[in-house]
């Protein structure tokens, strides 16, 4: 299996939220930067226990979803974004990922 590179994961979804909430880059920041940094470690989690024999790809889809709606509910706190925008941003941010996590991990979860 090949491993994930975590910080080419979490600086391109970072650039690619960056691109989508330009006009609210700056208050969205620090909570996109928290939440993206989270993501990357559960799919760490989900990479480990899939090694482990702990989690099947049904179980680490339903979790990537958990994790994708945290990140959309912690985005809609900030004042001026809509749910449009925020689904765009993070839709983004996974197409960044989606190749290379599923590629390593052998189970399309994203």
């Amino acid at each position: 299996m090949a491993n994930i590179d975590f910080d080419a994961l979490i600086s391109g979804m970072i650039k690619a939220v960056q691109g989508k909430l330009t006009k609210h880059w700056k208050e969205a920041k620090p909570y996109a930067e928290k939440e993206i940094r989270s993501f990357a470690e559960n799919i760490r989690l989900i990479e480990h226990l899939k090694n482990t024999g702990k989690i099947n790809e049904t179980q680490a889809k339903l979790y990537v979803d958990i994790q994708k709606n945290s990140m959309c509910i912690v985005l809609l706190t900030i004042e001026g974004l809509g749910i449009l925008a925020v689904e765009a941003a993070i839709n983004a941010a996974i197409d960044v990922v989606r190749s290379s996590v599923n590629t390593a991990l052998g189970w399309a979860i994203l």
